[in-house]
């Protein structure tokens, strides 16, 4: 039986957990890609497709494996980046900003696609961590079905861990496709939301500049 790492409790506990049993890691990967399989050819089969076809017989394999290695790899603790610090050496008190990270995740409610870009930035505290481990940390909580505000939140609690600061935030701005190609079908709108930590919140001027580096004019009391 596998077990979560002590340190990933953020998948059971707090505002912004991901919703899993607590049996969650009783199958591994792979065994959870072979009861993938089965039960997916059950749904192909219920819809009436020909499993014998050639385009069809290895679908059920491909989803399975697709769905537990790839767009919800992030449901495996093993996968969480790991994520290294460096000292502040050269005294860069201004915010870091990293604009621009594409995000795609899927929802929920209907398992349709997110996507769209996650804005992110922190003030260092005395470390700083590498640009590439801020993408890899917003991939990782993206892959897993989520919810926007949860993943807005997510990214900005594991770098406030990571960096030990509690100056972090993070924009989420992304297209829904249970909204855009299926109910109302409105392929224009997208959804927003921002979390907002530390002096991004207290301080106004901070805020607003955040927002003017990655071009948001909305407003957050």
């Amino acid at each position: 039986m596998e077990h979560f790492p002590d340190n990933d409790d953020d998948l059971f506990t707090g505002k912004d957990h991901t919703p899993l049993r607590p049996d969650a890691f009783e199958l591994g990967p792979e065994d959870k890609v072979k009861k993938i399989e089965g039960l997916f050819s059950e749904i192909m089969h219920t819809l009436g497709l020909d499993m014998t076809d050639d385009s069809l017989k290895d679908s059920p394999k491909r989803v399975a494996k697709m769905y537990v290695n790839e767009i919800f790899g992030g449901l495996l603790p093993e996968n969480k980046p790991g994520v290294s610090t460096f000292k502040n050496q050269y005294k860069y008190r201004q915010m870091l900003v990293e604009k621009d990270i594409t995000v795609y995740s899927f929802c929920e409610h209907h398992f349709l696609p997110i996507i769209g870009k996650a804005h992110v930035a922190y003030i260092s505290n005395g470390e700083v961590i590498g640009l590439s481990k801020i993408n890899r940390i917003v991939d990782y909580y993206a892959k897993r079905p989520q919810v926007q505000e949860r993943l807005t939140m997510q990214i900005v609690d594991a770098l406030k861990e990571a960096l030990g600061t509690k100056n972090v935030a993070c924009i989420i701005d992304a297209k829904h496709l249970c909204v855009n190609c299926r109910g109302i079908k409105d392929t224009a709108s997208s959804t927003i939301t921002a979390e907002l930590s530390g002096i991004f919140r207290t301080n106004p001027i901070t805020r607003q500049e955040f927002l003017h580096y990655v071009g948001s004019h909305a407003k957050f009391d």
